[in-house]
């Protein structure tokens, strides 16, 4: 069924806020994908927070017009599906991430960061890896020292349980042992003092 002028209008308008937030615009030729193949495609897009929308070129256009996407216009030929996204790299990924499973659709050409892409261009951006696989990669560079103390940590507290004594405990040992010897020892005996003279002895002449 024919759209009429309200539709029109809000196509326009709807694919125009889409624009107005985005980073990324991948264009991608569907002829002869089957419909069930098709809404594969869309549930894939919408998990990736991409927009995701079979649409006439010339609505496309004039809702590029006056915006970082209108370069795309010349590219807007045949039956296109139209990636947009504000993350830069997600309707890349989605798009040719399908591709690589169905060769009836056909990468065209894309847009980022105001510079036109041509389909190597938008292969290479769909390689680059996501917010989401770099903060994943990262937590994992930071969990494993944290992990390497945690097993540490572990066995010091299997060896308390099973009542070894720790290291610091022994070392100890020896101090300990020694303070009651030291206790147990005699104290010294003071020095004998001389014997007074007794009466019958006659002292030195002076």
């Amino acid at each position: 069924m024919p759209l009429n002028v309200q539709d029109k209008k809000a196509i326009v308008a709807d694919v125009g806020a889409q624009l107005a937030g985005a980073q990324t615009v991948v264009l991608a030729e569907y002829r002869g994908i089957p419909v069930e193949e098709l809404t594969k495609l869309r549930a894939s897009a919408r998990d990736q927070g991409v927009y995701l929308r079979v649409l006439k070129n010339t609505l496309a256009r004039r809702a590029a017009q006056g915006t970082q996407f209108e370069p795309l216009a010349d590219s807007m030929v045949g039956p296109l599906i139209y990636g947009i996204s504000a993350d830069p790299i997600a309707s890349a990924k989605v798009l040719q991430g399908f591709a690589k499973t169905q060769e009836l659709l056909v990468i065209k050409a894309g847009l980022y960061n105001g510079k036109l892409l041509d389909v190597a261009g938008v292969k290479a951006l769909a390689t680059i890896p996501s917010r989401d696989e770099l903060l994943s990669t990262l937590l994992g560079v930071m969990k494993a020292p944290v992990s390497a103390m945690a097993r540490v940590l572990g066995a010091v507290a299997a060896q308390k349980a099973a009542g070894a004594p720790a290291p610091v405990a022994e070392a100890a040992a020896p101090l300990e042992a020694a303070a009651p010897a030291a206790e147990a020892a005699p104290a010294a005996e003071p020095a004998a003092e001389p014997a007074a003279p007794e009466a019958n002895e006659t002292p030195a002449a002076e």
